[in-house]
């Protein structure tokens, strides 16, 4: 039996996804491969809620948030005191958004790949020593 590797997924993977976008061949892959585990920050999944809300108003938002939290192959990662002080430390350390504090700090706890199109996120994570796999 193989073992499913690890992936955390960044709002900027999701919104490729979901808005057709550079890099959506790349998650829409991960999301039906049988030995990817995927996961996403419900701080991440906030940032998908207002993209979507401010380009193409609440009911888009509420129906794409909707089918993210109903994706069986995606887990949200609710946030706890300790992913928090440890997204507060990454964030500390500059050079990238709280949100994304988030991702990287996941993909540290969970020991996954971080997979994003946001190369600020992907320099950061490689200080921890994080793998990334690049979408764009």
């Amino acid at each position: 039996m193989t073992t499913a590797r690890k992936y955390v997924l960044d709002s900027h993977a999701v919104l490729s996804l979901v808005e057709d976008e550079p890099g959506a061949q790349v998650v829409a892959e991960l999301l039906i491969c049988d030995k990817a585990e995927l996961h996403l920050s419900a701080i991440s999944l906030g940032e998908i809620y207002y993209v979507i809300l401010r380009r193409h108003g609440e009911a888009a938002a509420e129906e794409i948030v909707g089918a993210v939290l109903q994706e069986q192959a995606l887990t949200v990662e609710e946030v706890s005191w300790p992913r928090l002080k440890q997204a507060a430390c990454i964030k500390g350390g500059g050079g990238i958004s709280y949100a994304d504090a988030f991702v990287v700090g996941l993909s540290r706890e969970l020991k996954a790949v971080l997979v994003s199109g946001d190369p600020d996120i992907r320099a950061v994570a490689g200080k921890f020593g994080l793998e990334c796999s690049p979408i764009d």
